[in-house]
């Protein structure tokens, strides 16, 4: 936590606790939980400069908000899908949330669909006399509005009130103010449609009423970054450097992969895990990265090299088969997951059903060992060293 003398430490986790721990003068930590998802808790959120308040998120689709002064948990709301799945999906299960910088009163979370939402703190009201679940503002690109097939696993605010988002079998894309869809997602057969009744928000679109069409088009098309593959694990991704001017990300290759924020130009992939790496941390001063993965070390880089690297060929690899956003880990899961309807197999007799499931349960059941090997020998051979620029 910010100006706490770095002894105070806030954690979530896959058990769902969230935890609170705190470095005592002789090097011993003291821990306590504050409270608990159901489900899995894969980020939280400090509110920038405040040595007390952060938030979390699960796939439990619940938001809370802590105070530390307190050492209770606020439960700010579930996330609801939109209407037209609310048959199938009954929450969202959240993999993020971040918080905007330069208005902390404004935070943004995304998990299991195609959007990612941003939320004004200020019009909870603490009493619990409101319902607190609309967002003031939607964003996601024009081309996936509609699409069930897609989630996002991470968000990131840069210091220009961007938004960076990360999609699961798909790209990562920055919004600007403007790209917003409003508090109301448009209709799928309209993706291009904008809603104006968020502008006193802050962190909304802006009117394009005046604008041509060709303006209004770029407008809302968010710049993309693309070259790694994102299909396996919940993966972060971040900006880079004093100004925010790199985006950075894991891969399920094994890479780092670094843009340059403006134009989405890949300039430096580095091997960095023999798996997937995750997550990415930079430090909120210096040229320095944090990383990790499915090994179970943290690598810490730096910027060393005298000639500039070159990138690795054929990076932009075929995506492997879609898997499952979230990793079956127990019997229910299992069994929910073969409730849900199929979208993509449709059969019409309960023999077909039957069978869909019994080949839908042995999928499931071989998943694990079938990534695990095949993940091995995914190189194209073509690799960087670490020591070409940072090690």
């Amino acid at each position: 936590m910010p100006h706490s003398h770095d002894r105070t430490i806030v954690t979530c986790a896959a058990d769902g606790q969230v935890r609170h721990a705190q470095i005592l003068e002789n090097g011993r930590v003291e821990t306590k939980c504050l409270a608990k998802h159901q489900g899995r808790a894969h980020k939280l959120a400090v509110e920038p400069g405040s040595p007390h308040i952060f938030y979390t998120c699960g796939e439990d689709g619940l938001v809370q908000h802590f105070d530390l002064r307190t050492g209770a948990a606020t439960e700010l709301f579930t996330c609801q899908p939109i209407k037209d799945r609310w048959s199938y999906m009954p929450v969202i299960h959240l993999n993020a949330i971040a918080i905007d910088p330069r208005n902390p009163n404004l935070f943004a979370v995304a998990g299991s669909d195609e959007y990612a939402r941003l939320y004004d703190i200020r019009r909870y009201k603490w009493d619990g006399s409101t319902d607190f679940g609309q967002p003031t503002d939607f964003f996601c690109p024009p081309h996936l509005i509609g699409d069930q097939q897609v989630g996002i696993t991470g968000l990131a605010f840069s210091e220009q009130r961007e938004l960076l988002v990360s999609y699961n079998d798909e790209l990562i894309y920055l919004f600007t103010q403007d790209m917003g869809l409003g508090p109301n997602p448009p209709d799928p057969g309209s993706p291009k449609s904008m809603n104006s009744d968020a502008s006193e928000i802050g962190f909304s679109h802006g009117s394009v009423s005046s604008q041509s069409n060709m303006d209004a088009d770029d407008k809302i098309t968010p710049q993309v970054f693309k070259g790694h593959r994102n299909c396996e694990t919940v993966k972060g991704v971040n900006f880079f450097g004093p100004k925010c001017e790199y985006v950075v990300s894991g891969s399920d290759c094994g890479r780092i992969f670094i843009w340059k924020k403006k134009g989405g130009q890949l300039i430096r992939v580095m091997e960095a895990d023999k798996h997937v790496v995750n997550c990415i941390e930079s430090h909120p001063h210096t040229m320095v990265l944090a990383s990790s993965g499915i090994e179970n070390d943290i690598k810490i880089w730096t910027p060393k090299a005298l000639e500039k690297a070159t990138l690795p060929k054929n990076i932009e690899q075929k995506p492997k088969a879609k898997g499952w956003m979230y990793r079956i880990a127990y019997p229910e899961d299992l069994m929910q997951l073969i409730s849900l309807p199929r979208r993509r197999v449709r059969t019409e007799s309960n023999g077909e059903n039957s069978s869909t499931d019994r080949d839908l349960l042995q999928l499931i059941l071989t998943f694990n060992a079938n990534s695990d090997s095949s993940n091995e020998d995914d190189d194209d051979g073509d690799t960087t060293s670490q020591d070409d620029l940072f090690s």
